[in-house]
């Protein structure tokens, strides 16, 4: 059996890609003087949260996630980051190529939101590799990649947010369900709203109205101080 060895000693972001792209660099090593004709690698690429620590205003926006900070020990758990496939070209004894991954900034999806509420440092990953390789100094032999391969990576945080800053500068992202968005572009339509922005701004300006309102309206003993409710007469009317 081949030994495979793998190293991640980088990542950028795509910014040639259409979408969020992240790209990792990697390291292969193979059995000295062994003849890798291809390599079909399969990578699983994790989160752990516990190998790092967390700050307060992080900790905070990690609160959907992972619940209260006193409950992290049993929390803190591996997040799904990426399941990615490579075609690694022939080569013998090492290589390094670009691991290409697809990101998103989905703010339901867990590794995104987790991303998302760190603020500077390293993102800790743990890549997980399996596959085929095809080995042989004359024809070829089809040997597995075995299931215990891997190589933790810490990704560098401001390589995220520039990825992130490269396709939604100064944004977030929405999921809606079709029938919500229906409405809504059914409301930005009637009342001829230029953006999506200020669509959500006219429901918000428009929702905080009552509230303000509400919160204006005095209460029963505030217009009874006030003079606003007649006060109850206790003395007895005297006939002349």
């Amino acid at each position: 059996m081949t030994e495979f060895g793998f190293t991640c000693t980088g990542v950028r972001a795509d910014q040639y890609a259409a979408g969020p792209t992240l790209v990792f660099r990697l390291a292969i090593t193979a059995t000295e003087q062994t003849r890798i004709h291809a390599l079909a690698l399969r990578c699983q690429i994790r989160i752990e949260p516990a190998r790092r620590g967390y700050g307060p205003v992080e900790a905070e926006g990690l609160a959907d996630l992972f619940g209260e900070r006193s409950r992290w020990g049993n929390t803190l758990l591996p997040v799904q980051f990426a399941q990615v496939t490579l075609m690694v070209p022939s080569f013998t004894g090492s290589t390094e190529i670009d691991l290409v991954v697809p990101c998103t900034y989905d703010m339901d999806i867990a590794a995104s939101r987790y991303l998302g509420a760190l603020e500077d440092g390293e993102a800790p990953l743990l890549m997980l590799f399996s596959g085929t390789a095809f080995t042989g100094a004359g024809g070829f032999h089809v040997e597995p990649v075995p299931w215990d391969r891997e190589a933790s990576y810490r990704m560098p945080v401001a390589v995220w947010q520039e990825m992130i800053e490269q396709h939604f500068p100064g944004c977030g992202w929405l999921r809606l369900p079709r029938d919500t968005l229906d409405e809504l572009l059914a409301y930005r339509s009637r009342h001829a709203l230029a953006s999506w922005e200020a669509t959500v701004r006219a429901l918000l300006d428009a929702a905080a109205v009552p509230a303000a309102a509400a919160d204006a309206k005095p209460s029963p003993q505030e217009r009874f101080r006030a003079g606003a409710l007649p006060p109850r007469t206790a003395q007895r009317t005297v006939a002349p």
